[in-house]
């Protein structure tokens, strides 16, 4: 009798064992284990070489230098800065939250933008092409 007792008690400790690993494991599945990654609308961007050029900066794709001349021009806030220092600190960190509006043919972008250890705020891109069609200027800042 002793020994058919212990097998119970046995038989029912693992039976409560096993339940508890079950339910730790639907939990287990239920938690997600990564964010959701969020891809930003570039549908309002009506300029095609400026739609292509904001999912390069998107993904962080060198071909974001395509677009552009050898040397362009750049501002930021009104302050000239060097374009090709400014997007190896920025390109692969800096990415636009939201496309809010486009204006002026599809060059000018305004939006909410996430600038790394800046914060995010709303901001506008403002591209200029030459007679050869690649961006000669991009003026950037905070859209007050």
């Amino acid at each position: 009798m002793k020994y058919s007792n212990f097998a119970i008690l046995l038989a029912i400790g693992l039976s409560y064992t096993a339940c508890g690993q079950n339910t730790i494991k639907e939990k287990q599945i239920s938690t997600p284990t990564s964010k959701k990654q969020q891809t930003m609308d570039v549908s309002k961007i009506t300029d095609s070489q400026v739609k292509q050029a904001i999912e390069a900066l998107q993904t962080g794709d060198k071909s974001w230098y395509s677009f552009f001349i050898e040397n362009p021009a750049m501002t930021d806030d009104g302050n000239k800065v060097d374009f090709k220092s400014f997007f190896a600190n920025a390109l692969g960190k800096e990415v636009f939250l939201s496309i809010d509006r486009v204006e002026n043919d599809g060059k000018d972008i305004y939006g909410n933008f996430k600038a790394g250890q800046w914060g995010t705020f709303p901001v506008f891109f403002r591209f200029h092409k030459n007679t050869e069609g690649k961006f000669d200027r991009l003026d950037i800042g905070q859209d007050k």
